[in-house]
């Protein structure tokens, strides 16, 4: 009898949500690859897991690395029944602050190279009939966090195509699932957040002091990486994941804030925007 054992590819394993993600994927008994971008990473990952999963050498914005990878897991394994986009990380600095270039290297992290592999194993997906595609997004994605512009932009962008994307997919058998966390205790706010090279001083009380306080709490989040990534195990093979799944109350509170906010700016000009078409 074949094997029922899900295909999982999982990028950026060496820490955080996607080791934890990693460990509960092995736990039921999924299959799980891993991305990492050095070879030291795999092998502490692989080690970490007990040889119970493997990974692939991938930085995420490199196409050549990105197409040998999926051909490495392809050969081993036949097909990728999960994708994963986890990789990425935080860009701090105030929208006048960040050059060209650093938005540029986030937009390729968080966003294209996202886009790049999930176009890359949907037509594999569709040929089975079945995958699921999980990105892993933020609050930020959702609504956004002064400091952050340019990492709020690239989730936003990633939510975007993402939400047309489970309306393209789902007559196909696949699924997307946006996973937007608030703060959990990973290295995300820490020695993994990158700041913008300029600071200009009228930013200090606002865009520097987020940084100062979300980079303050680094390690002492409540959110757990390990319950978080067995909740989007459970709502993958639940069957029935949501769209959206966000994670933990200030994710939860920051999302109901924003709904009312938009309802209420939607109903205090809607007689004015309806009287902006043709006259019957």
């Amino acid at each position: 009898m074949a094997s029922t054992s899900k295909i999982w590819l999982i990028t950026g394993v060496s820490s955080g949500f996607g080791l934890a993600l990693a460990k509960a994927v092995v736990a039921t008994g999924d299959t799980v690859v891993g991305s990492v971008r050095k070879d030291a990473q795999g092998q502490a990952f692989a080690q970490a897991l007990g040889g119970k999963a493997s990974f692939v050498r991938m930085d995420v914005t490199v196409a050549e690395e990105r197409e040998a990878a999926l051909a490495q897991v392809l050969k081993q394994h036949g097909r990728v029944d999960v994708l994963v986009n986890n990789a990425g990380y935080g860009l701090f600095g105030a929208v006048e602050e960040v050059s060209e270039a650093e938005a540029r290297q986030q937009m390729e992290t968080n966003f294209f190279g996202a886009l790049a592999l999930t176009q890359a194993v949907l037509p594999g997906m569709r040929a089975q009939g079945s995958g699921h595609v999980v990105q892993i997004s933020s609050v930020a994605g959702f609504s956004a966090t002064p400091g952050l512009g340019l990492y709020n932009a690239s989730k936003f962008a990633l939510e975007g195509f993402s939400e047309a994307l489970a309306q393209e997919v789902a007559k196909l058998g696949i699924r997307v699932m946006i996973v937007e966390p608030g703060p959990f205790r990973t290295k995300w706010a820490g020695e993994s957040a990158v700041r913008s090279a300029k600071q200009i001083e009228a930013y200090d009380g606002s865009a520097h002091e987020v940084f100062r306080m979300i980079n303050g709490y680094s390690g002492k989040q409540p959110g757990d990486p390990e319950r978080g990534a067995a909740l989007i195990v459970e709502a993958v093979n639940s069957g029935a994941a949501p769209l959206r799944l966000p994670l933990g109350q200030m994710a939860i509170e920051r999302m109901r804030a924003k709904l009312a906010s938009v309802a209420k700016e939607v109903d205090a000009w809607e007689a004015k925007s309806l009287a902006t078409a043709f006259a019957a």
